[in-house]
């Protein structure tokens, strides 16, 4: 996990979820720009023009702690969880998920109101729904082939 915005919620929730130990290596909690630049690689320059807040930086922080984790999977969010002028006053969060160095799902989530803890959380829960969509519909796909491979074996 690399984590902003929700500031490590989404490592809370793998860390308790059953059996853990087998599946979750860790995370980082990189909350301002300076840390993003120097744990996640970022560009000072296009950091400080985006605040860190953008698809590029969201993918970047995504691959850069999949090396840092030794990990197959990671899941990198950054955003906005109160209306800051940066952010044009609005809610929003950046997403990235990646799976063997490539960014397999990016996506923007956009609020309309709530406090920061409800805004943090709210985010959370639509990643963990959305990664837990991603896996079942691959799962799903990978079974389509198995029987469509074992059709043409007959």
């Amino acid at each position: 996990m690399a984590e902003s915005v929700t500031s490590g919620m989404l490592q809370l929730a793998f860390s308790t979820a059953n059996k853990a130990i087998y599946f979750y290596q860790g995370g980082i909690t990189a909350y301002n720009l300076g840390q993003k630049t120097r744990h996640f690689n970022i560009d000072p320059i296009y950091a400080t023009e985006c605040n860190c807040v953008s698809e590029k930086t969201v993918s970047e922080m995504a691959l850069q702690v999949c090396r840092l984790f030794s990990s197959d999977w990671s899941i990198a969010v950054t955003g906005y969880a109160s209306p800051v002028p940066e952010s044009g006053n609005k809610l929003f969060t950046w997403y990235a998920i990646s799976y063997h160095g490539q960014i397999v799902l990016i996506q923007k989530i956009s609020l309309q109101k709530g406090n920061p803890f409800e805004v943090q959380l709210a985010y959370s829960n639509q990643i963990l729904l959305s990664f837990n969509e991603f896996l079942q519909k691959g799962k799903t796909a990978r079974k389509k082939v198995k029987k469509a491979k074992g059709a043409k074996e007959q």
